[in-house]
């Protein structure tokens, strides 16, 4: 049906972008996928460019929506919040159809900086602002002890970034498996043990 035709449209690219890349994704691949034809492709978007934009959008940004109204309204401690977020990113990046994104836009940043400024503007820049706020927050109500907010974001961001790449290089070449359920309850340790204070500091997730 014509109503449901963006939709399909826009699954389609994001499967053909990460399976192929950004550069080697072609509209009329695309439009395959989707079942239409090229022309009807472009009567919806009118670029490659303009057709990944929409995919990240349809995709990533109603996760960040939904964890800005979280941070926004809980109500608990500042570390039930930060290891909730940790493991709420992490769900949607690695059990979606974006898992692929982080290992496409680090590729190819170099030949499509636009697209690479794109992504950090709408996805990297605003989650890092959402980690940054809730470290702020339990700084502020003594319950972390004061870090480089900015940085330490930096180090908590890098492993899960990293785990999605590796999945989908090493991994996929049978090289170095990795449990990532143990990956991400090791950061949360770590992470904990880095910011608590008093006698929290040795508590686990």
């Amino acid at each position: 049906m014509p109503e449901q035709r963006p939709g399909r449209i826009l699954s389609a690219a994001l499967e053909t972008f990460v399976e192929n890349g950004f550069a080697a994704t072609r509209l009329e691949d695309v439009a395959k996928r989707a079942g239409i034809s090229k022309g009807t492709l472009y009567l919806y978007f009118e670029s490659k460019e303009e057709l990944f934009k929409a995919a990240v959008r349809e995709n990533i940004v109603p996760f960040i929506d939904r964890s800005e109204h979280r941070v926004n309204t809980f109500e608990g401690t500042s570390r039930d919040l930060f290891v909730e977020l940790l493991y709420d990113w992490w769900r949607a990046m690695n059990e979606s159809r974006v898992t692929g994104l982080p290992k496409l836009i680090l590729a190819e940043a170099s030949n499509f900086p636009q697209a690479a400024r794109f992504f950090f503007d709408e996805v990297v820049a605003r989650v890092r602002a959402l980690f940054t706020r809730v470290l702020q927050r339990g700084i502020d109500a003594g319950e972390f002890r004061p870090v480089d907010v900015e940085y330490t974001v930096r180090i908590v961001m890098t492993p899960v970034v990293m785990g999605l790449i590796w999945k989908h290089s090493m991994v996929k070449c049978r090289i170095d498996a990795i449990d990532f359920d143990r990956q991400l309850a090791a950061l949360v340790d770590v992470t904990m043990h880095g910011l608590l204070r008093g006698p929290e500091k040795g508590a686990r997730a």
